[in-house]
């Protein structure tokens, strides 16, 4: 029960909150418990207390005229009027008499023309009885109704209390719940982003979309309702259990063979609903992923037609999911409303046959109170216990969640540094360096070159020759296997990544826009860029005259990846974005490919002016924007195949020769 554990130390973050609820459903339950003892106390000393013993006596207070006599009930006479002559009213049928004798509360009685017999132990006794009507049984109640008042009174504010007091712990529950779940999705996001790269190459977003959203609902629900029927269920059990024993002990005893078979069905129920959970949630995280990549991707599924193939992806995994839902549901079913309604007939006929065989007998006297009060106990136990039954998959399906939560959490991230280091110059140096995404495949080989503060560096090879993993081991989303890459000579392994990373900036070939505004989406809200420093690196790189028919200029809105704006003003704001955090070392990954020639343009006439005292890494296919470039590199399968500028790489005529070439629409036969 590990997962439950660490569940338990979250709830500990809102220990107070807890504590709260926990005082207010105590008080629910004990006015909730307490209010059937009341109900007892009133029918059988109150409403049938007529029935019990009287005494003739002198004196008024408490006592009723009937006859010309005063008459007291020994529950309210002194001992010296106890000592007076005793009197009995006894209901038979649907009457009442008044026997002016005190007669015994057992035996079977019968009324025969107003003489009262008697049957106990064989024996028959006779009584004279005189009937009373409405009126004389309404003066024999009026010494009660005080009492009766004072119950009903009692049993009202013991209900007030039970409300009031449900609410308050409803409340502060699902408050404490809330609490959890910010603190636990907090710490999830925080988490991602402290994991590596390299941990999102095999996981689909959708996947870690539903852990964060639908895994944490799942145990926000054992929070909210599994913890609160649990907590209600416990102590409302033990506070029926009891009053039960103070009623009467044997049959309490019995009941409490509920409690084992309640055990024995939850370690079985579990047995399956933790594998049908496990699947259930996995296949939810699919669905996620599968839905989130379709969106993504909509417009290539139509443009291909792919849709009814995608349609038969989707619904297959949906059914698998179908599937196990209604497995589940089919075990839910058998733990609810069907065990708790057998266990509750069991406990009827017990409860029947206990009285009707032991305690309604000719020697002993049912009390109605009694057995209103064990009838009430009875049903007000099945309550909590179906309750705590329903929330069994509730339960099963938080710790499946939590442990999938907890999986993530529990893996290695990269702890945040806050150490600062003063601005690179920018020299960088690649020691022979050796880099795998997998151990012992290479995708770099040997890699070998420096860059000089203020220098270009071009990165050119076709798809796959290594290019973006270069500038993945210099940003250290990876670290090479061998060798050492270093920074103003400093192995970059021994600067905290955060604090590497804060003098480094990058645009992308597929820019990524944020949610926002242009000037969010520049600055990243990060304080220290204003927005005069916006808009002098908007227009540094030269999207002033881009984005100046925009309505609302550097405030327009910005939907989800900037759908909304075209390819090359997207990627000018991610230039800026870049030029904002005045980055000593900038990588460019293929930053001019995805935009037009005009744009191309404004980028290129800016480059002059950005890249002064700045080191600057160029990832490009279209050969003709790296000409300047100090130093070009060619790289063909993970290794340096030449090295040098675009003159002198032209005199060789190699490998760049023909790229060149090629790429300016010659002929391979004209150029060899």
């Amino acid at each position: 029960m590990v997962v439950a554990k660490r569940l338990f130390q979250y709830a500990l973050h809102v220990k107070g909150i807890i504590l709260t609820a926990v005082i207010a459903l105590i008080l629910s339950v004990s006015a909730d418990v307490l209010s059937p003892l009341v109900a007892k106390n009133l029918i059988d000393h109150h409403i049938l207390g007529i029935e019990h013993g009287w005494v003739e006596t002198n004196h008024s207070s408490q006592a009723v005229h009937f006859q010309g006599k005063l008459y007291k009930r020994m529950t309210y006479a002194t001992a010296e009027e106890k000592e007076g002559k005793k009197a009995s009213i006894l209901q038979v049928g649907k009457y009442f008499y008044f026997v002016n004798s005190d007669v015994p509360q057992e035996g079977e009685r019968t009324v025969k023309n107003h003489v009262l017999i008697v049957s106990l132990h064989g024996k028959t006794t006779s009584y004279k009885a005189t009937p009373l009507s409405v009126t004389d049984i309404f003066h024999f109640y009026q010494p009660e109704v005080p009492y009766m008042l004072k119950r009903f009174i009692v049993y009202l504010l013991l209900f007030i209390v039970s409300g009031v007091a449900a609410y308050g712990q409803f409340y502060y529950l699902q408050k404490a719940a809330n609490r959890i779940i910010q603190k636990m999705r907090n710490d999830l996001f925080s988490q991602l982003q402290r994991l590596p790269i390299s941990y999102f190459d095999h996981l689909p977003a959708g996947k870690v979309v539903a852990r964060i959203t639908n895994d944490t609902e799942a145990i926000h629900d054992l929070y909210v309702a599994v913890l609160s029927n649990f907590l209600t269920g416990i102590i409302y059990m033990a506070g029926i259990y009891t009053a039960m024993f103070l009623l009467d002990a044997k049959l309490a005893l019995f009941c409490l063979v509920l409690l084992p078979i309640l055990y024995v069905w939850m370690k079985i129920y579990r047995i399956f609903a933790q594998k049908y959970n496990h699947i259930i949630r996995s296949k939810n995280s699919e669905l996620n992923a599968m839905l989130n990549e379709a969106i993504q991707g909509m417009s290539i599924i139509q443009v291909f037609r792919r849709q009814k193939q995608v349609y038969h992806d989707f619904e297959q995994l949906n059914d698998t999911h179908y599937k196990y839902q209604n497995k589940l549901l089919t075990l839910n079913s058998l733990s609810s409303h069907n065990l708790v309604g057998i266990l509750r007939n069991l406990i009827f006929v017990v409860f029947i046959w206990y009285f009707g065989h032991d305690a309604i007998g000719i020697q002993t006297t049912l009390s109605i109170g009694l057995l209103y009060a064990y009838i009430d106990y009875i049903n007000r136990l099945f309550n909590p216990i179906n309750n705590i039954v329903n929330q069994f998959g509730n339960l099963e399906q938080a710790l499946v969640a939590g442990e999938r939560v907890f999986h993530l959490l529990d893996q290695e991230g990269i702890t945040v540094s806050k150490q600062t280091i003063p601005r690179f110059q920018g020299n960088v140096t690649f020691d022979h360096v050796y880099f795998g995404y997998k151990d012992h495949q290479y995708v770099l080989k040997d890699i070998h070159f420096e860059a000089k503060q203020g220098e270009t560096i071009a990165l050119v090879g076709h798809s796959g020759s290594g290019k973006s993993s270069i500038m993945n081991v210099l940003f250290r989303f990876y670290d090479c296997q061998k060798g050492e890459i270093r920074i103003d000579g400093v192995n970059i392994q021994d600067i905290p990544k955060q604090t590497l990373r804060e003098h480094m900036g990058i645009v992308l070939q597929d820019p990524y826009l944020f949610t926002g505004t242009i000037f969010t989406n520049v600055s990243l809200n990060d304080p220290r860029i204003t927005r005069e420093k916006v808009e002098d690196v908007l227009k540094a790189v030269g999207a002033e005259q881009i984005l100046q028919h925009l309505e609302k200029g550097i405030d327009e809105p910005v939907i989800e990846k900037g759908s909304t704006l075209s390819a090359g003003q997207r990627q000018l704001i991610s230039f800026a974005r870049a030029l904002a955090f005045n980055p000593a070392i900038l990588i460019l990954d293929e930053a001019t490919s995805n935009i037009d020639t005009e744009t191309e343009a404004l980028i290129q006439g800016a480059m002059d002016v950005l890249k002064r005292g700045r080191t600057t890494f160029v990832i490009a296919h279209r050969l003709s924007t790296i000409k300047n470039a100090d130093q070009i590199i060619v790289l063909d399968r993970g290794e340096i195949v030449e090295h040098g500028s675009h003159d002198s790489l032209m005199a060789q005529k190699g490998t760049y020769y023909q790229m060149y070439q090629m790429q300016h629409g010659l002929a391979f036969s004209d150029v060899s």
